[in-house]
């Protein structure tokens, strides 16, 4: 169990790597963004952003795709909200995602969140992009939410709000079970979608959404239906 404990406590140090180093250049505040909910064919894409209390370890933290057990994932994310020294999340909806398309929908979600953290970061980690229009200096970093405490955290924040907003989305469009696949294109939400059609919340830029409706293909769409089914549950 010692050990186990200490290779824990190594684990969490290590996920402070990018923050000891802005820290120790003299950064105060960093905030660390990640979205969720690109792969879905339904419901909005979320945003995290998480700024953390420096030094801050705690045990299981890790990217969101990484905690299977909804139970852990919603206490890790109880747990940060109470210690973080600010929070937001960020939404961009349906109909911006298929005016904008998905990515730059994600990008529109990320600035929200900034956006609406009351204590303004002096420096942001994001997972794997570049917020536009954000005059904050900040740094993409890949798989950036298996390496940052303070990305992993913005992970779960995202993850877990958008996972309570497909819930509440259930109880007002039964028959599709969102509290369950939360709109990824599981076997079950592809033959729901097949059998009952496209809701409101169905993202009509998605070439498997568009084939329900009986309409043509975006030629320009971004998002790999590879990577739709490679997303499923994240």
């Amino acid at each position: 169990r010692w050990r186990k404990n200490r290779a824990e406590g190594q684990r969490l140090h290590n996920l402070l790597r990018f923050e000891i180093d802005l820290w120790d250049q003299g950064v105060n505040l960093i905030a660390g963004v990640d979205e969720a909910g690109m792969a879905p064919l339904a419901g909005p894409v979320v945003a995290g952003a998480v700024i953390l209390p420096r030094n801050y370890k705690l045990k299981r933290l890790n990217d969101s795709k990484q905690i299977l057990d909804t139970t852990v994932r919603d206490e890790l994310a109880q747990q940060i909200k109470a210690d973080a020294v600010v929070w937001s999340a960020g939404i961009a909806e349906v109909e911006e995602i298929d005016t904008l398309n998905i990515y730059h929908a994600g990008l529109l979600a990320m600035r929200r969140a900034v956006e609406g953290l009351t204590s303004q970061p002096d420096f942001i980690l994001v997972d794997a992009r570049r917020i536009p229009h954000c005059s904050t200096p900040q740094r993409g970093i890949i798989k950036g939410d298996t390496l940052s405490a303070s990305i992993a955290a913005a992970s779960i924040i995202a993850k877990t709000t958008r996972d309570a907003i497909m819930t509440e989305l259930d109880a007002v469009l039964p028959g599709y079970n969102f509290a369950t696949h939360k709109g990824y294109p599981t076997p079950e939400h592809c033959r729901c979608l097949k059998e009952l059609g496209a809701t409101p919340i169905h993202r009509r830029s998605f070439a498997r959404v568009r084939e329900a409706l009986g309409l043509d293909p975006i030629q320009s769409e971004l998002f790999d239906e590879r990577a739709e089914v490679a997303g499923a549950g994240q």
